[in-house]
């Protein structure tokens, strides 16, 4: 019955190299799709977050340029706010096409309603428009603090994904080991069975 365990040890192999290369197969797309996770991780990162807060530092920028002349209390400035303002309304555009948050949905309303408050008919007083340009300053500070959050929240989400990957990287090579280590084993058998094979002893007449 020496055939029957030799074809058990051929299956075994057989199986063995499959699992192999299955593992294998797994493992690279394992690793392709841990890779395209991180790319679309760091690609928010940039695109939805670090653009955006861009937009709110020049808006800052602005709204702090027209501080300093409204507080002058000076009409010669009005075209050079009027100036300042309508870049930053621009940059207020380009900002909404971002990827926003509910939160950042609020606080961009907010901060457009200021904008339009600010731009209605000049007959307000200087006051009155400091007013609404330090709430457009606390609008912009508040939409920076959830740039920040979203962004850790996207660091924290990557580390996670890069430490998945690394585990499922170290399974799949622990259990390849194993395999290979069984292969082993099935050809040492064989080898083993092969040389034991009984020697016939012819007896002399």
């Amino acid at each position: 019955m020496k055939w029957t365990y030799v074809i058990g040890n051929k299956l075994m192999a057989s199986l063995a190299l499959l699992s192999l290369c299955g593992l294998v197969l797994l493992s690279n797309y394992i690793d392709n799709r841990h890779t395209e996770n991180v790319k679309g991780a760091i690609s928010t990162l940039y695109e939805d977050r670090l653009v955006a807060e861009y937009y709110i530092l020049q808006m800052t920028s602005g709204l702090h340029r027209i501080e300093d002349l409204l507080q002058l209390h000076d009409p010669v400035h009005e075209d050079k706010i009027a100036l300042i303002l309508e870049g930053v309304k621009k940059t207020y555009a380009d900002y909404l096409k971002t990827k926003f948050t509910e939160e950042e949905h609020l606080k961009a309303k907010e901060f457009s309603n200021v904008l339009q408050s600010f731009g209605e008919p000049s007959g307000q007083s200087y006051n009155a428009r400091l007013k609404w340009t330090s709430m457009g300053l606390v609008a912009l500070n508040e939409l920076s603090d959830i740039q920040l959050a979203e962004s850790k929240q996207i660091m924290k989400k990557s580390e996670l994904l890069y430490q998945s990957g690394k585990a499922n990287s170290q399974y799949v090579f622990a259990t390849i080991i194993i395999i290979l280590l069984v292969l082993q084993a099935v050809v040492f058998t064989s080898k083993t069975l092969s040389t034991s094979a009984p020697v016939a002893h012819h007896q002399l007449n």
